[in-house]
């Protein structure tokens, strides 16, 4: 599934990454546990959090995640736009809870990590 048509089904806005938008999802993760989310290994992931800061994007960047819903109508601030752009992560962001979130996703055909 695409960044844009994962953006539609959440009825969420791209921030950051409007030229990624054809890129392609297959599985997500969701936290708001920064180490949990660096135990990662995979390829394509999706990051789903409420954890709206500048560490998310770090660990992100570590993690070679290039796709994150910050979810709970999370706003992104000028400081992680800013950094996620220099470090090409597109940014959603997203009303639902992450449950909600996750749900949506699931039925739509993304896959767990685990």
């Amino acid at each position: 599934m695409t960044i844009a048509e994962i953006a539609k089904i959440l009825d969420a806005n791209i921030i950051t990454g409007h030229d990624l938008a054809d890129h392609n999802i297959d599985i997500a993760f969701a936290s708001d546990l920064m180490s949990d989310v660096l135990t990662l290994k995979d390829d394509n992931v999706l990051l789903i959090t409420g954890l709206a800061n500048l560490q998310t994007l770090r660990t992100a960047e570590m993690s070679d995640i290039h796709c994150i819903v910050f979810a709970r109508n999370k706003k992104v601030s000028p400081e992680m736009q800013q950094l996620a752009e220099e470090n090409d992560i597109t940014v959603l962001e997203c009303r639902y809870s992450v449950f909600r979130t996750c749900g949506i996703l699931y039925q739509a055909g993304i896959s767990p990590i685990f």
